[in-house]
């Protein structure tokens, strides 16, 4: 009989209070680990359900929760390293224990014992006597059981288990497939005339990827930090084109059909209505939003379209612009969809005179990092240092974030380059949630992915502006999870807190790079070491709503497009999906791609990133924490150099204690309304995205 595997043997079965060496972990480690953690929770749930005492905190909640934070910790590092350092070894190990975890956690909630233990617990005078936080625990949990078909029977329990199971092979196919079309185009150019517009240092990184594979040239590929600056920059037209169609063809029956998605969009749709169904809901939106802050798909869909209303007139202002411009500078008498990148850079160059490659030199990435932990610290009181601990790739990072006594919070991953097997856009692991667990306390650990252009020619990186706002982005969702108080992992941000509300804490810190006091000690000039001149932040804060009605539209026809093939009682072909995204662009949208295009085909958001039916939270979360900032404009201090100081401490602290450190021990809107005295309102969101006067 083979023995169960010991942390001597594998990093992933370390105890729950330890650290886990990354380097150490190698593909063999993963399903041994995961099996035997999953034996651990089953014998402990088995244990909770039939224990002989009346269920209590410690008994139920408590004695599962020491396996299950071990297993679910193991799992969060096979899928952050799946992510982010992908290879076929590594792949095949993951993809073997998909199933495995599946199936224990439909298990998990369908055990009726378990369940009927959870509803002793709630009903018992005991319940009264624990805290609001615990309670809640128990009320989300049996919310839990509910929806997993707890409730079901026979043949439907069956099915409902069969269904929980495909949706995760099929998600994960789904990611893999936008992973290898991306990873597997690449364009030689041989003629460097080709290239004329392109930033230096996209020409560089170009040429660089060339040599790694022996070819004499420049290789383009559709990662981000090369595929905008052709679309932005390029002025060969048809080099345009070519990498805009294989971009927007990626993963579909329009590019390399072996990582065609059709077939895994078509099964997720019909999985997802049947789960639904299953459940009794009409549809799987009105199944999503059981635990949304948005009470159905109708307010979701008028909320939508007000906010497309209210952007349209912009938007058709800034195209007409667009056009004229394009038309009359361009010589593009017909603006294309491959056209207009290009030519918005140049009206934005024109209209402001400076572009993203001007600002790009400023924010060198370790003056940017200096200046976003600056941010955290005067906002949170907390002190980012760096430490030495073994990460997964050799461009990670890794962070102590410690309080005010030095005593460690937590710790902060950052690994911000592109390459080959790292999984496209950015976001925020969580491995360990915090946890008091007796005397001791397991601090979180979260790990923040972009995906920026990586360092060249001995140099250090440097970001755009808008890669700076997503790595601000990013950092407030860290921030969510390793500043927290709450001591219990079923309340932590990240479990808890509504998805449409989860942006909050991200899209708030946004605000921050348009603060003149704040880009200053975010910039330091690649060459000359100077920080933005005052002239060039003026030319980039005057072009902060450059265009914002078109994108507006843009997010809306996305969030339109998401709710209306979740709201139908059944799944939906290819065909019927794509006729929907046009019955969509005719409503809202100002500028409609062409017919061979295949964006839904690559919209790993919706089909493996856990937003089906939820893509709308960016633009209902930007509601709250545009209000939420103008909570600290209202307390803003003009300042003698004129900048203005935005961080009155009592609304830091007062940020801090309401929204970040609560995680998800009570409803957002509660949260909200503690921080601001009252709801949220659209009114900042609107002016800060410069759709209504000031």
């Amino acid at each position: 009989m083979k023995q169960t595997p010991h942390a001597a043997d594998n990093p992933l079965l370390v105890p729950a209070e330890a650290y886990v060496d990354y380097a150490a972990v190698r593909p063999e480690h993963i399903q041994p680990a995961i099996t035997a953690l999953i034996a651990d929770t089953r014998t402990a749930i088995e244990t909770a359900t039939n224990h002989a005492e009346a269920p209590n905190w410690e008994n139920l909640i408590e004695a599962i929760d020491d396996p299950s934070e071990r297993l679910h910790r193991a799992w969060s590092i096979a899928g952050h390293l799946n992510a982010v350092v992908n290879t076929p070894e590594l792949r095949a190990a993951y993809n073997d224990c998909l199933p495995l975890m599946s199936e224990f956690s439909t298990w998990v909630g369908l055990h009726q014992g378990l369940f009927q233990r959870y509803r002793i617990l709630a009903g018992s005078p005991l319940y009264a006597t624990l805290s609001p936080t615990r309670q809640r625990i128990i009320d989300l949990a049996l919310r839990d059981f509910r929806l997993s078909g707890v409730e079901l029977q026979g043949e439907a329990r069956e099915t409902y288990a069969r269904n929980a199971d495909l949706q995760a092979q099929v998600a994960q196919k789904f990611s893999e497939n936008v992973m290898d079309a991306t990873d597997g185009w690449s364009l030689l150019i041989t003629d460097e005339t080709r290239l004329r517009g392109l930033p230096e240092s996209v020409v560089a990184q170009a040429r660089q990827l060339a040599q790694s594979t022996s070819e004499d040239g420049w290789k383009l590929s559709l990662h981000m930090p090369c595929y905008l600056p052709v679309m932005q920059h390029a002025q060969d037209r048809e080099l345009r084109q070519t990498v805009y169609r294989a971009y927007g063809t990626r993963a579909s029956d329009q590019g390399d059909v072996a990582f065609d998605n059709s077939e895994s969009i078509e099964s997720l749709l019909a999985l997802r209505a049947e789960e639904a169904s299953l459940l009794g809901y009409a549809d799987f939106a009105a199944l999503r939003l059981e635990t949304r802050m948005a009470d159905s798909a109708d307010q979701v869909l008028s909320f939508l379209r007000e906010l497309a209303a209210k952007a349209r007139p912009s938007a058709q202002h800034d195209l007409d612009e667009l056009r004229r411009f394009a038309a009359q500078h361009l010589g593009l008498n017909s603006l294309e969809p491959r056209d207009v990148a290009y030519a918005s850079e140049r009206l934005r160059e024109q209209r402001y005179a400076y572009s993203d490659e001007e600002l790009r030199p400023y924010f060198t990435e370790s003056q940017v990092l200096k200046g976003l932990f600056e941010v955290i610290h005067t906002l949170f009181g907390v002190r980012l240092q760096a430490c030495d601990a073994p990460a997964w790739h050799a461009d990670a990072r890794i962070y102590q974030v410690l309080d005010a006594q030095g005593q460690q919070l937590g710790r902060l991953g950052i690994d911000l380059y592109a390459r080959p097997g790292k999984q496209g856009g950015a976001w925020v692991d969580s491995e360990r949630s915090r946890r008091r667990h007796g005397e001791s306390l397991h601090c979180p650990l979260a790990w923040l992915t972009c995906n920026f252009s990586a360092p060249h020619d001995g140099g250090e990186a440097q970001l755009t502006h808008d890669e700076v706002i997503t790595l601000f982005h990013e950092s407030g969702h860290a921030m969510h999870t390793l500043l927290s108080r709450v001591d219990e992992p079923g309340a932590a941000a990240f479990s808890a807190v509504e998805w449409d509300a989860i942006e909050l804490p991200s899209q708030f810190m946004e605000n921050f790079c348009w603060e003149w006091g704040v880009l200053k000690s975010l910039t330091r000039h690649a060459d000359t070491g100077e920080s933005l001149p005052r002239a060039l932040y003026d030319k980039l804060t005057a072009a902060r709503n450059f265009q914002s009605g078109l994108q507006t539209l843009r997010q809306v026809e996305f969030s339109l497009f998401d709710m209306l093939i979740h709201t139908q009682n059944h799944g939906l072909s290819i065909s019927a999906v794509l006729d929907t995204l046009d019955l969509v662009r005719q409503e809202v949208a100002l500028l409609t791609p062409p017919a061979w295009h295949r964006f839904p085909h690559a919209f790993s958001h919706l089909f493996a990133g856990g937003y089906g039916a939820g893509y709308y939270s960016y633009k209902w979360a930007e509601v709250l924490s545009a209000d939420a900032f103008a909570a600290f404009e209202e307390q803003a201090q003009d300042q003698d150099d004129g900048t203005r100081n935005v961080f009155d401490p009592e609304t830091c602290q007062r940020y801090l204690d309401e929204v970040i450190a609560v995680g998800g021990s009570r409803p957002a809107a509660d949260s909200f309304r503690a921080f601001r005295g009252r709801d949220p309102a659209l009114d900042a969101l609107l002016r800060h995205s410069g759709l209504t006067e000031a």
